[in-house]
């Protein structure tokens, strides 16, 4: 099984940047796909961004829109969101999912975090 871990999120201003964080457990992340899905207050989870652990492909939605970056550092074993020029629609709660394909970690994930709180003021 894999355990992931969100930290990172926080309350900002609008126009600030936030870098999130997501943890596997161990070294199990080398057979997934690593994704980030928001659900804002009162809606469905979304697909942002996802990252290959062992290739380090990389794959955005239009909820990105250019103002978002996935990585992974292989040495710390972790997985970023970097979110720049944030708006109050960014807003919710951000969960790190994990998928042994491209379909499921966009989608339904295998594993996932418990989330961190993400709220952007105006």
């Amino acid at each position: 099984q894999v355990q992931l871990v969100e930290s990172g999120g926080g309350l900002v201003h609008a126009g600030v940047s936030l870098q999130l964080t997501c943890a596997p457990s161990g070294r199990t992340a080398t057979h997934y796909a690593i994704g980030w899905h928001p659900q804002a207050p009162g809606k469905v989870r979304e697909f942002v961004a996802f990252v290959s652990w062992a290739g380090g492909t990389t794959y955005y939605s239009d909820f990105a829109n250019g103002r978002f970056i996935v990585s992974r550092d292989i040495a710390k074993n972790l997985v970023y969101l970097q979110m720049d020029n944030l708006v109050p629609e960014d807003t919710g709660v951000y969960y790190c999912a994990a998928g042994i394909n491209s379909a499921r970690v966009m989608g339904a994930g295998d594993y996932w975090g418990q989330g961190t709180q993400v709220t952007v003021s105006s």
